[in-house]
């Protein structure tokens, strides 16, 4: 009687309430590592291969341990990516709030992929084999089911919680912080035109799901990380798998290239690179275009001066560069006009826009672009602010 006991108390393993601990933990970064690997990176934007054996594992960890479906999870984040803050996104903070996405994100998701008008425009290209319709997809809701059976079993009643904490996690990690805080707060590499952030620059937790606003800088990129102090350990299991054959690497994101300093000249491998990289530049430039923000209020504080739109100004050096094109028409005038103030700011904002235009022109030739890039940067030069007139110059030693 005392070993039945001890067995229902403890399951199969015997295990202590750490080893419990110990194990969880590990479980719940397979699962965060084949959602970033297999889901994210490989089936939603084909940024890398995977051998057919460890693709399968994946598939059958995450129908134990989550009963997402493949199908239904690429569409609704590749739709994400299309309708990124605009009316049709699945689960954008900007439309929901970023209570309902950060707490009720999972919800968000299941009604998502009830839409099957989402499922079919943006699901093509997933499995479609005998076991993914007769089982996976068919009895998403039996892995879970399954999982319980031998969370209990291995581990008695702790199995209880063990399992709570696997449900729990994707929704968490994923549907909530990624998705909710992930376009909420945070820094930015880069201005691509969204809200999202870098939550961290450790990706442990979240396997470099975390570095969000990279992700949408370079969608299709099977590495997340862009700075030294960026740690992607997605990109960490990738780079062991494809040591050994497993994974294959199809897409990265463009290195960056400056040539030596004194370019003089301005020719096509210039604006290649210009256009390359145009969300780190960009995310430059409104770097320094805040800076310029926090000089004026100084400024004017210093000199008793009180500016006719110093709230909006204040307002401006948080919003530039974080999706400014996701912002109301209202609030977008708002900060334009306090930005114009001063012609040093009318210069800056005036400025930024002629350089968007460089790399929005797609209809225009490469000759036109280049002398539009000339242009750009000799009033630049011209136009007696130092910060302005020395980020011409590095524009100059860009490279493809």
């Amino acid at each position: 009687m005392e070993t039945i006991l001890s067995y229902l108390a403890h399951g199969l393993t015997q295990a202590s309430a750490w080893e419990v601990l110990v194990v969880t933990l590990i479980m719940t970064h397979i699962t965060i590592v084949a959602v970033t690997i297999y889901l994210h990176r490989s089936q939603a934007h084909r940024g890398l291969d995977i051998h057919p054996t460890l693709a399968h594992f994946f598939r059958f960890w995450l129908w134990l341990t989550t009963g997402m479906v493949t199908k239904e999870w690429v569409s609704i984040h590749r739709k994400h990516h299309a309708r990124c803050e605009r009316d049709g996104d699945p689960h954008s903070p900007m439309l929901f709030g970023i209570g309902r996405v950060m707490f009720r994100g999972a919800e968000l998701y299941r009604d998502e992929s009830r839409n099957a008008e989402t499922v079919n425009k943006f699901g093509h290209g997933t499995p479609n084999d005998w076991v993914e319709r007769n089982i996976y997809t068919k009895y998403s809701a039996s892995g879970i089911i399954l999982m319980l059976v031998i969370d209990v079993l291995l581990f008695g009643t702790l199995g209880f919680a063990v399992w709570a904490v696997q449900m729990a996690w994707i929704p968490f990690w994923a549907a909530g912080v990624v998705n909710g805080i992930g376009h909420y707060w945070g820094y930015r590499n880069f201005a691509s035109p969204d809200t999202s952030t870098n939550v961290s620059p450790w990706g442990i937790i979240i396997g470099g799901e975390e570095l969000h606003n990279n992700h949408h800088a370079y969608g299709s990129s099977a590495k997340f990380s862009s700075k030294w102090y960026e740690f992607d350990i997605g990109w960490f299991y990738i780079t062991i798998c494809r040591g050994l054959g497993l994974i294959k690497v199809r897409k990265m994101a463009p290195k960056l290239e400056l040539e030596p300093h004194g370019k003089k000249g301005i020719d096509l491998r210039t604006l290649q690179g210009v256009i390359a990289h145009r969300y780190e530049i960009l995310g430059r430039y409104t770097g320094l275009m805040r800076q310029a923000c926090l000089e004026e209020i100084k400024r004017g504080k210093q000199s008793g001066i009180n500016l006719e739109n110093a709230e909006s100004l204040v307002s401006a050096t948080h919003w530039l560069g974080r999706g400014d094109e996701t912002l109301a028409q209202v609030e977008r005038d708002r900060i334009d006009q306090a930005l114009a103030q001063t012609p040093s700011l009318s210069t800056w904002v005036n400025m930024r826009r002629d350089l968007s235009r460089i790399w929005e022109g797609s209809s225009a030739s490469s000759e036109q672009l280049l002398h539009d890039l000339q242009a750009w940067c000799q009033t630049a030069q011209q136009s007696g602010i130092t910060n302005l007139q020395e980020f011409a110059l590095r524009l100059r030693r860009y490279a493809a």
